[in-house]
């Protein structure tokens, strides 16, 4: 599912929940979850997601979630948390609840591809250009840009580049 057809969707039904995947194709999940708060405060977000990084768990509670699990969550927590959210509370998975407690200086965790494309950002390269340096489709170049985005917790390539050099990662 992508952002698109989830409004589609939500123009016709409201539903109680809605499990929302940070990472989208063509939008991050927070500026979704966002977007569908403003549009219908009264349904409950709950974050889904393999990233368990303090700034992207924030920007989702910052944008409306109620909740956020991991996509290892078993049937039976992610049942729990579905009530939770759905009965006005809030459910975060122990993993997730241990990170939020953490110290917000930590380094994002990214992929070695993520990082490949992060070195490559930094080089200055456009995404076709990385594209065709990593024999992937720019499609996915933007994929990975947004999730780096997300991740450091930043707008922008500058503000990036610039947390990423003091992170000692590029």
């Amino acid at each position: 599912m992508n952002s698109n057809s989830c409004l589609d969707f939500l123009k016709r039904h409201q539903p109680d929940v809605i499990l929302m995947d940070v990472n989208l194709p063509d939008k991050s999940g927070t500026d979704l979850c966002k977007e569908v708060k403003t549009l219908y405060p009264t349904v409950r977000i709950l974050g889904l997601s393999t990233f368990n990084q303090q700034a992207v768990v924030r920007n989702m509670i910052d944008n409306g979630a109620a909740g956020y699990v991991l996509k290892n969550v078993t049937k039976e927590e992610l049942l729990e948390a579905i009530d939770s959210v759905m009965n006005e509370g809030t459910y975060f998975s122990q993993e997730v609840a241990h990170t939020l407690n953490e110290p917000g200086t930590q380094q994002p965790v990214i992929t070695r591809r993520e990082k490949e494309v992060l070195q490559l950002i930094a080089e200055g390269l456009t995404n076709a250009e990385i594209a065709e340096k990593l024999f992937i489709s720019i499609p996915t170049v933007n994929t990975h840009r947004k999730s780096i985005l997300e991740k450091f917790d930043v707008k922008n390539t500058a503000t990036l580049i610039g947390k990423a050099i003091k992170l000692g990662i590029v």
